[in-house]
């Protein structure tokens, strides 16, 4: 009793042809098949993307350490930021 047999199927169609008409039901399964294109070819992007940034590029090089400050750094050595324009400098 709980699966679907082919009466219960042919109810759910005419069901469906009744509530939405003939004529709306060829396009509403175009655009449920255009989606499912999109969203299959945007998985299978998101997939690329991510194997190919798992894996290590060759020929780029891995960026050195960045210097740490000491506290005897002298003010010549400490890089100024300016501000930018339209912020706010507390």
């Amino acid at each position: 009793m709980g699966t679907f047999s082919w009466t219960h199927l042919l109810i759910i169609a005419l069901l469906f042809v009744l509530l939405f008409g003939a004529k709306r039901l060829p396009d509403a399964a175009r655009g449920l098949g255009r989606s499912l294109r999109i969203f299959k070819s945007e998985v299978g992007q998101m997939q690329a993307e991510s194997t190919t940034s798992d894996a290590p590029q060759a020929g780029t090089a891995t960026p050195a350490p960045q210097q740490q400050l000491s506290a005897s750094a002298t003010p010549a050595q400490t890089p100024i930021v300016e501000p930018q324009q339209g912020h706010k400098t507390l």
